[in-house]
């Protein structure tokens, strides 16, 4: 498997610098400073980057399972809540709460919420986050 990789420039103190986060390849690249990170101002910031991290692995681990399971998702849409919180350590991402709505023709409720469970359980970026965040999850079936 390939190495993934990305990167970050930071100019400046704490609160008054910026800086740039870029992934590898390319596809991703975007400012990031004091306010966008702990505050409401422009740009992105690294919780965001493992919310989209975490809402792209957990869509494809669910397509997978469920095409696996004979009913192939016509889409699966996931937005990730990512919380910083500062707690006596510091700091520090306590909770991501996953929200995904899929159009799976052929499935009842239960099979759906099943699935999408083992899907939290096994994409890649819970194992890696869930040692130190609770992960939730919301699945909606629609159609």
């Amino acid at each position: 498997m390939p190495i993934r990789t990305a990167s970050a420039r930071w100019q400046g103190n704490l609160t008054e610098g910026s800086g740039t986060i870029r992934t590898g390849k390319g596809g991703l690249e975007g400012n990031y400073s004091f306010k966008s990170r702990f505050e409401e101002g422009e740009g992105t910031n690294p919780e965001e980057l493992i919310g989209a991290a975490h809402a792209g692995c957990f869509s494809m681990a669910f397509s997978k399972a469920l095409a696996d399971a004979g009913t192939t998702p016509t889409s699966v849409e996931t937005t990730a809540k990512v919380h910083l919180d500062k707690t006596d350590a510091g700091m520090t991402v306590t909770r991501i709460e996953l929200d995904t709505v899929g159009a799976v023709p052929g499935i009842d409720e239960a099979q759906f919420a099943k699935l999408a469970e083992a899907a939290k359980q096994n994409c890649p970026i819970s194992r890696l986050l869930s040692p130190g965040a609770e992960i939730t999850l919301t699945a909606r079936l629609t159609s």
